[in-house]
């Protein structure tokens, strides 16, 4: 494809020509997990654990391969408390302590996405996810979104292993779960199948664990509301707001609820909005991002290969991207 010599509006020919143009963002800890349970007792040449490191690793390349970004950044959580343990300090104490064959694994990965000359953000009181979420809005915002050569038709896909950035997805953001397993594919999911998997749009996943909670997180919802229930209740109602408004109005529709259940929503009322707090992603983090610092570049390649070389990762090397990314753009215009 070549620039049109006869358009006045160069960004206007872009954004018809181009069918999307992608930004890789990683949940750099999500992703690591994912790894480490999904390759379980697989080690390196000197019979150290790797598998968090390999399976980052495989799952990064294989994003690379798959979406030909654009742009890419890779997220992490920070070790210090977050803002949700302040509201609740049961947050997330239902998980174990991270494993001591993990530990060294995270400075690993670090090493992987430094060789591969890829952004990283972390901040201290906040999760990877809210990174995410903060840089996905801010790409959303009016200014970004009028049409250039930057943004046109610039599509944010999260790489991630759960389901917490659901509540992302938009128009202009998909979610990408890798395989756990060889029987398994990767699926993007965009509005569309989000609400298909989850029986609601992801603008009303805040208020479906509300009510459910999220035993991964230690988010405790309404006691005796599952996700059935749950489901049910933010359909016909819309909202959390919605939902205790008319318990507050005795309107028709709580009328018809059964008073064992609207005894669990009132008695749990506090609880209910606690919960929906802690589940929703922080977009307002204060971020020192750039878009176009974070456009796909050279990276050291012989770097990244004497790393997988040394930790007997030699399967990967030729799923190493060009020395310079191919993106969609020089695909484009060249």
């Amino acid at each position: 494809m070549k620039k049109n010599p006869d358009s006045t509006d160069f960004s206007t020919a872009v954004t018809a020509n181009f069918k999307r143009r992608i930004f890789l963002l990683v949940d750099g800890h999500a992703v690591i997990y994912r790894a480490f349970y999904g390759f379980p007792g697989l080690t390196n040449s000197a019979g150290q654990l790797a598998n968090a490191v390999y399976g980052f690793s495989r799952i990064l390349l294989t994003a690379i391969r798959e979406f030909e970004p654009e742009y890419l950044a890779v997220t992490f959580d920070n070790r210090a408390p977050t803002f949700r343990h302040d509201h609740f300090e049961p947050y997330k104490a239902n998980r174990s302590e991270m494993p001591d064959e993990l530990k060294p694994q995270i400075e690993m990965v670090k090493q992987v996405v430094t060789a591969l000359n890829i952004p990283q953000f972390e901040v201290p009181g906040f999760e990877a996810d809210d990174l995410i979420g903060t840089i996905s809005r801010l790409l959303d915002a009016p200014a970004m979104r009028r049409p250039s050569l930057e943004t046109a038709n610039l599509t944010t896909v999260i790489v991630t292993g759960d389901r917490d950035t659901f509540q992302l997805v938009d128009d202009n953001t998909h979610v990408w779960l890798p395989a756990r397993t060889k029987n398994q594919v990767a699926v993007e999911y965009d509005a569309t199948t989000v609400t298909a998997k989850m029986g609601v749009p992801p603008t009303q996943i805040i208020d479906l664990k509300a009510l459910m909670g999220d035993a991964s997180d230690n988010i405790p919802g309404v006691k005796g509301i599952g996700p059935k229930t749950a489901t049910t209740l933010i359909r016909q109602f819309g909202s959390v707001e919605n939902l205790y408004a008319a318990l507050a109005s005795s309107t028709s529709e709580t009328q018809k609820l059964s008073s064992s259940l609207i005894t669990k929503l009132l008695t749990d009322k506090d609880q209910a909005f606690l919960s929906r707090s802690l589940a929703t992603i922080d977009c307002q983090v204060p971020l020192d991002f750039s878009l176009p610092a974070c456009r796909v570049s050279d990276y050291d390649k012989s770097a990244i290969i004497t790393l997988f070389n040394d930790w007997g990762f030699k399967s990967l090397i030729g799923s190493l991207p060009a020395d310079e990314f191919e993106t969609s753009v020089q695909a484009a215009l060249f």
